[in-house]
């Protein structure tokens, strides 16, 4: 029997999870494409699907700290609080670091020919100084022997709680925008104010190419180890609707819809509720969706092995993936095929999953739950409190464990997995956060964490040591 997944707060989880981004390496030297430290990427005696006890070498291990551009705009902008934050990283046992450079407004933190460079943050607070503060950070970590990766929000290009952005503030870009189809019919995304990420339209020429000319500009001008792309995906099951991916989606099935959007699903009344009926091209539409996704993910890889053949290609998703079709996201190997086990995949679905285009993928294992146990033990009363990234249900894969249990499963060894945490989910309680570390690295090549802000606040540096060893 095909498995249903339906998850009336699938929204929330994402915006706690997508504010991560990350995929990253373990030694200053470069990884070759698919290996890790000269290990291959598959499953081997040492990998943790390859042993019964889930053990990987310690020396194999990657421990990644993410820098996120505006919650760390201030500390990034003077270049002393770079060096002072660097040597706590260090300090606290992180190998890999992750600078976030194009954050989801579509701005970017150095100075571009395509993308307007971030001066002043949305808090008033402006940077003072022509100092090439990127290149500074790089040089200042790897003189801490840690490795450097940059990472972009790709399909973004707005701050919706702000007003600012590409789309906000260049009127030829408002089109780029992504278009939902909501129970009240069809909306741009900047009318949805309770999003905060001003998606994109993925399939959109224009968008993919003006993000890889940053990407290309990112490699040209800077010497990074790794590049993370992050938010490489649709906003949700409501889009995009727009007449760009009609024309696309009618080119891929090659006939022209007689009902749109109501062919692909329409929303009916139940109870009092606004519900998804899907139409004739429903899974038609998901398949289509992810082989958008697949196609740029080629593209940025070529790419960027074009520039430079020896630098780590990366990708951040979140680790849910019995769900994760619903922002048109296939981050499996092609040989995995879900058709038969979920009813939202059919026959073309697998051919579209990116697995074997990464050399280091990233997940956000975003869950307060550590162990699959611990889920299983939650009562009605417990979920209902909606904690960051769990839904209603207590599906195994709603915890860190298994959560990381479903995503090695569906990549099959084809890439070294990293698990990350989002350590706001931990606030108050860091020996939970600590067991949930563990569990990262005990059920994947090493440990993410999202993001360093939080250990500043919560003065965590002393947890984060004991998370590491």
């Amino acid at each position: 029997m095909k498995k249903q997944f339906q998850n009336p707060i699938f929204s929330s989880l994402l915006m706690a999870a997508f504010l991560l981004s990350a995929t990253v390496s373990c030694s200053p030297d470069r990884e070759s494409p698919g290996t890790t430290n000269g290990e291959t990427a598959g499953v081997t005696e040492n990998s943790p699907a390859g042993t019964a006890d889930g053990a990987v070498q310690d020396a194999h291990r990657r421990k990644i700290l993410w820098f996120d551009a505006s919650a760390n705009f201030e500390r990034l902008s003077y270049p002393d609080s770079i060096m002072y934050y660097l040597d706590l990283t260090r300090d606290a046992g992180i190998t890999d670091v992750v600078l976030d450079l194009k954050p989801i407004s579509g701005h970017v933190m150095y100075e571009s020919r395509y993308a307007p460079q971030w001066i002043t943050h949305h808090s008033g607070i402006t940077r003072e100084t022509d100092m090439d503060l990127v290149r500074f950070f790089i040089d200042e970590a790897r003189a801490r022997g840690l490795t450097t990766h940059f990472s972009i929000n790709v399909f973004v290009g707005g701050h919706n709680f702000h007003d600012i952005g590409l789309v906000y503030e260049f009127p030829e870009k408002s089109d780029w925008q992504a278009i939902n189809y909501t129970p009240d019919g069809m909306k741009p995304i900047t009318e949805l104010r309770q999003k905060y990420s001003a998606m994109l339209i993925p399939s959109h020429p224009e968008v993919r190419q003006f993000k890889l000319n940053i990407l290309r500009e990112i490699i040209q001008t800077y010497d990074f180890d790794g590049v993370i792309l992050d938010r490489v995906r649709f906003d949700s099951i409501q889009s995009d609707f727009s007449p760009v991916s009609r024309r696309a989606f009618e080119e891929y099935l090659g006939t022209e819809l007689e009902r749109f959007p109501e062919d692909i699903y329409e929303w009916v009344d139940v109870d009092g509720e606004p519900e998804r009926r899907p139409g004739p091209y429903y899974r038609d539409w998901l398949a289509w969706r992810t082989s958008v996704i697949y196609s740029f993910m080629e593209e940025a890889r070529a790419l960027a092995r074009e520039l430079d053949p020896d630098i780590i290609f990366g990708n951040y998703t979140g680790a849910w993936y019995p769900v994760y079709y619903e922002v048109g996201v296939n981050y499996a190997s092609q040989e995995y095929d879900p058709y038969g086990e979920y009813d939202w995949a059919n026959e073309d679905y697998h051919k579209y999953g990116f697995a074997g285009l990464l050399d280091l993928f990233t997940t956000g294992n975003y869950f307060f739950e550590v162990t699959e146990e611990e889920v299983a033990a939650l009562n009605e009363e417990e979920i209902e409190r909606h904690e960051a990234g769990m839904g209603i249900t207590r599906d195994f894969w709603y915890s860190v464990e298994g959560s990381a249990r479903i995503t090695r499963d569906v990549v099959m060894g084809e890439v070294p997995i990293y698990c990350g945490l989002y350590v706001e989910q931990y606030d108050g309680d860091p020996d939970q956060f600590v067991r949930a570390s563990h569990m990262c690295r005990e059920m994947s090549y090493g440990l993410m964490i999202f993001d360093i802000v939080h250990i500043i606040n919560y003065d965590w540096w002393d947890v984060l040591a004991e998370s590491t060893r």
